[in-house]
């Protein structure tokens, strides 16, 4: 096996980068498997094909715990979607490596903690905390992206 050679795979910060990305992306396919078992187990189906494969048109429906996987997933794209670009932007900076990865671990565990949250109904604030400090280091990598493009204004 040939290690890659490219400038992007000898960059740590794009590498830690890299690696908790894909953690995120990972956590997101397991919160679609999870509704699509919620679904199943509960009966509740989005599409009528599905419910009439499954028992029939009754199972047509919403049930308010797949729904709540869904908006937990929903909340998933609208945040971890814009960090994947203010990450890879952010990793072509040269910033410190320990700074980049702490950015990064912060964003990936207060998703964890959200999407934990979210499914399983915690008390709030928890939630809500775990929303807002996830978005501390999206708002200092977008800060940093900014401060270094601005003389291209």
């Amino acid at each position: 096996r040939v290690a890659p050679s490219t400038k992007m795979m000898e960059n740590a910060v794009f590498m830690s980068f890299t690696f908790y990305s894909t953690i995120l992306i990972l956590k997101m396919y397991a919160v679609a498997i999870i509704t699509g078992q919620v679904r199943l187990r509960k009966k509740a189906f989005a599409n009528p094909e599905d419910a009439l494969r499954n028992g029939g048109l009754q199972y047509y429906r919403e049930d308010p715990d797949v729904e709540r996987c869904r908006r937990a997933h929903r909340n998933d794209m609208e945040n971890i979607f814009p960090f994947l670009f203010l990450g890879a932007v952010y990793s072509l900076l040269d910033p410190s490596p320990t700074v980049a990865r702490i950015h990064f671990f912060i964003f990936c565990v207060g998703r964890i903690v959200h999407t934990i949250a979210y499914l399983l109904g915690l008390k709030a604030p928890t939630r809500s905390v775990a929303y807002s400090v996830a978005q501390l280091p999206c708002f200092s990598m977008a800060l940093q992206i900014l401060l270094a493009t601005t003389s291209y204004w």
